[in-house]
């Protein structure tokens, strides 16, 4: 299971010693060389877990310890009882807590020491904590303060047990057209309350909408979130995820805008829909420049079983010009819920279904 705000699947996994070696190495918990001849002597049939609670200052109960949290050390947090190791990421983990007073359930979402130490991280971090503290919509999770212990920095999060729509669709999970479009048009719901409060997202993709096992459909990971209109302090870089950006957020130094969200989250419908990413490259720098260049192309969306409706609200969701896309949130979901009112529009049996609208160029 992942928790709300971890920023992927659970790390608990190791995936064999020589990758749980170099785990260990990574967190810094082994030096490179020491790792080079343990591996040695793992091809010589020895057995990690001994070898490594034979190591000056380790133990079998740290070496269990480390396994069982993916090579991280389980912090200390006063007031909490940590437990599971919920899911990691490039800046925060995030285990599931008890809080000793009250006996409720929490998800801590702890912040390196190393991200801590990266000023731009941290005041993301910081800031998404005290938004979602301020914010009240059930498709958000709640937070309940960010906190220091020591040199440590948290989150106090509500606890949410489920999967991100990525990874659902990474174990092999396809969306039909109607389920995708429930998903993004619950995320398009978030992203119009924000939007009300001025808000915009800044990182809308698969990998940032869960959906919990109690059925609920939350966008998560507000640490890009900015200001409507407010310019990003690092100037001319990019910000978000770069599959799913949007042009003018592809460009650099583009002001946070929600029809950048809106064309993030057709991107994502593309996804969830089609079973692919519209632009792919194996570079960075050459997927923005498919985003802000090449105009979407999709044989798939003309296929027996997807829409005329679905085709046009991907289309104009990723136009390439932000005047030619829904304006607004409200906008689209008004448009959305309309096609799907009036069921008898929605043709999924005709094999070459009459054109869309498309958005003017």
């Amino acid at each position: 299971m992942t928790e709300v705000g971890a920023a992927g699947r659970g790390g608990a996994g190791a995936g064999g010693d020589p990758a749980f070696l170099a785990l260990l190495v990574h967190r810094g918990h082994l030096g490179r060389e020491r790792a080079g001849a343990l591996l040695a002597a793992l091809g010589q049939g020895e057995r990690l877990d001994i070898l490594l609670a034979a190591e000056p200052g380790w133990s079998p109960e740290r070496v269990a310890e480390l396994r069982a949290t993916g090579g991280t050390a389980r912090p200390q947090v006063p007031g909490h009882d940590l437990t599971t190791l919920l899911g990691t990421g490039g800046t925060a983990d995030v285990w599931a807590a008890r809080e000793r007073k009250t006996g409720r359930e929490l998800a801590l979402k702890v912040l390196r020491p190393e991200a801590a130490a990266h000023a731009p991280t941290l005041r993301a971090f910081v800031q998404e904590g005290k938004l979602l503290e301020r914010l009240d919509h059930p498709g958000l999770v709640r937070g309940y303060g960010v906190a220091k212990a020591g040199d440590l920095y948290l989150s106090r999060l509500e606890r949410l047990d489920g999967h991100t729509a990525l990874e659902l669709f990474d174990d092999g999970v396809r969306f039909g057209e109607e389920d995708a479009l429930a998903i993004v048009l619950a995320v398009g719901e978030v992203l119009a309350y924000l939007e009300s409060q001025g808000l915009v997202h800044r990182d809308v993709k698969p990998g940032n909408i869960m959906r919990t096992t109690s059925g609920r459909t939350v966008l998560i990971d507000l640490g890009f979130a900015a200001q409507q209109g407010e310019r990003d302090r690092g100037a001319e870089s990019a910000v978000g995820t770069a599959a799913y950006l949007s042009p003018e957020q592809a460009r650099g130094g583009a002001s946070a805008d929600a029809r950048s969200d809106i064309y993030s989250l057709g991107v994502s419908l593309f996804q969830l829909v089609v079973g692919r990413l519209p632009f792919e490259a194996q570079e960075t720098q050459e997927l923005l420049r498919q985003h802000i260049e090449r105009e979407l192309a999709s044989p798939e969306l003309r296929r027996r079983g997807i829409s005329p409706h679905l085709h046009y609200f991907v289309e104009k969701m990723t136009a390439k010009d932000a005047g030619q896309r829904f304006q607004s949130f409200a906008e689209w979901i008004g448009e959305v819920k309309g096609a799907l009112a009036g069921r008898q529009g929605l043709d999924f049996k005709s094999r070459t279904p009459p054109p869309p609208r498309r958005p003017r160029r």
